[in-house]
Parts: structure tokens; sequence; C-alpha cells
């Protein structure tokens, strides 16, 4: 077991989820300071004494404008890790409920960018000596991507349990929006079973993007008769998820559940989804749900992930598994 003291920051603007995560650590949250000039340019510092402590920097890595950008809260993070690592911390640890710029992971045209490597050189290059976070967008890319130490929390507990409680005994299948994201939907499907305790249908759609265009029909699986849950790592412009969801109850599904674990809603996607064939909408609390998400009312709901996210700091702090945490969860 570790002897060094934890501490815990929030770079979010929105600390509902921190409190959160605090409350059940039983730690607080540690104070610090954020002060602009009249340029642009800001500081940041911790305002309590980290030296020689295990610290723990909570920071969901979304946008949110028009007040803050994606590209300003990794600045201001990379800033304050820089900071705690000066001011004599002994390890600094992120936890990023949601990951930014993990889309690109990989060159598919000539000189594409690879940004899930380049952010993890920046992380390290600051001193980061761990990295917390929940479904990135592809999890071998992921952990490839860093030299430090990785930890990757998912969902799949949490839904699967969701949505046993609603669809009871009625036939389900599990949908994959493409042929990427077949893993996560079958291992959610798996998970979904157990719980469910009777054998859950699967399905995919093929979908292709390229310079902003989607394209793609191809459907395979049966979904006739049955509850399609549709699964991705997130919702953005929904315009996934409706495609796939018209898909669906063409082919005959009598509900369609969408889940994705980060609601990274653009402003476009209430009148996306709200206009699709949708019953469910579930996302989790690692990006604050916008105010306009509002629009869709009891189709939307939030299941909670700071519970699971404070028990993977609590073993890394002490030396415990999350193996068997991830285990647990199913």
């Amino acid at each position: 077991m570790t002897s060094m003291a934890l501490a815990l920051f929030c770079l979010d603007e929105d600390k509902s989820f921190a409190a959160e995560v605090s409350r059940f650590l039983g730690v607080g949250i540690a104070p610090h300071e954020e002060r602009a000039f009249e340029d642009g340019e800001f500081k940041i510092r911790p305002l309590s004494n980290v030296r020689n402590r295990d610290v723990y920097v909570l920071a969901s890595l979304h946008g949110a404008e028009p007040h803050t950008s994606v590209s300003e809260k990794l600045c201001r993070l990379l800033f304050f890790i820089g900071a705690l690592k000066d001011a004599g911390a002994a390890e600094v640890c992120l936890a990023a409920p949601y990951l930014c710029y993990q889309r690109k992971d990989r060159q598919t045209k000539p000189r594409d960018p690879v940004t899930s490597r380049y952010l993890a050189q920046l992380l390290e290059a600051m001193g980061t000596h761990r990295v917390i976070t929940m479904d990135a967008h592809n999890v071998a890319a992921y952990q490839n991507a860093f030299r430090c130490d990785t930890d990757h929390l998912d969902a799949r507990g949490l839904f699967a349990s969701h949505f046993a409680r609603l669809a009871g005994d009625q036939p389900v299948a599990v949908v994959s929006p493409d042929l990427g994201g077949e893993k996560r939907a079958e291992l959610f499907r798996e998970r979904l079973e157990r719980k469910l305790g009777s054998p859950v249908d699967k399905a995919f759609m093929d979908k292709r993007r390229s310079q902003g265009e989607v394209t793609g029909d191809i459907f395979a699986g049966e979904v006739d008769g049955r509850i399609a849950i549709v699964l991705d790592d997130l919702i953005s412009g929904g315009g996934t998820m409706a495609r796939v969801a018209q898909a669906c109850k063409t082919r005959g599904a009598t509900q369609v559940w969408c889940a994705a674990t980060h609601g990274v809603f653009s402003s476009g996607a209430a009148k996306t989804l709200g206009g699709a064939p949708i019953d469910r909408i579930v996302v989790t609390d690692t990006v604050p749900l916008p105010a306009f998400m509002t629009a869709l009312k009891d189709r939307l709901s939030v299941v909670g992930a700071a519970r699971l996210f404070a028990q993977a700091i609590e073993r890394c702090h002490n030396g415990g598994s999350l193996s068997q945490l991830i285990e647990d969860e199913s």
C-alpha cells in the first residue's frame, strides 16, 4: 500500500461529477487558483501543499462552447500538471472521464494527423504518471499511444444493469452502428446476456465516413420483433444514431434504444435525434448535458459513472486491482 497521501483536484467548470467522485472517495476537492490576464493568457496553480503527495486531477476534456474550447481546456490542464510537478507532487495522475482528440488514432489518408499519439506525448512531456479514462474511441490505440501507465474503464456494466431492468423478459438485440464498434457491442451483448439470463441477438450496420460524408447501407443481423439497443462510444451530431435507428425500425424492431458513454452533443443533436424513431437515449455523466438537450425530455436519461471512477482512483492509489473492479461491475 502506498504511503503517499492522496490529493484530488478538479478543473471542470461543472463540478457535479467531481463532487460525486469526492463523496464516494471520502476525499475533499483541493483548492486551486485560476487567474486570467488582460491579453487572454492565464495562470493556474494549486493552493494546497502537494509535496510528496499522490495527486489526481479530474478533467473531462470536452468542448464547452461558447465558454471553453477543447484546446483551451487541454492547455490549462497541461500547465496545471506542470505546476503540480514543480510544487513537488510525487505522482500526478489524470482522471479524464472524457478524453479529447481520440477520433484520429491512425492515418486513413495521406498526411493524416495521429492526434491520439500527439495528446499522449503532450501529457507525458508535462510529467503525467498515469491516465485513467472511460471508453476511449479505440482502446488499443489509446493503450498503445501512451508510454506512461494507462487504465481504461468501460460503461458496459452500467448500461447492462440499466437496460436489463428496462427490458425484463422482452427479446433484445444489440446493434453496432459500424464495423469499428463491433467488438465493443459484442462485449456489451455478452454482459447484457448474463444480466438477463437469456440470449441476446446482435446486428451491425455498415458506415463509411469520408470528408464529413457518411455512406453505407448494409445491415446484417436480426432485429425483427426485438428491442434494438444501439451502442456507441459517443453521440455528437446524432446522425449516426438516427440512421441506424431508422434501419432498425424498417427491419421490424419493436423499439430502438440508443446508448453512448459520452454525450458530446452538438447544437443540432436535439433536432436530429428528436426527429428519429428512437424511443430511449441513455448516456453517462462523463460529459454534462447541455441545456438544449432538455428538448428530448423523458426520452433522454443519464446513468452515473462517478462511483466507478472513485473506485478506480482508490485502487490505483492503494495498489488494488482494476481488472477485478471491471469484473465486479459485470
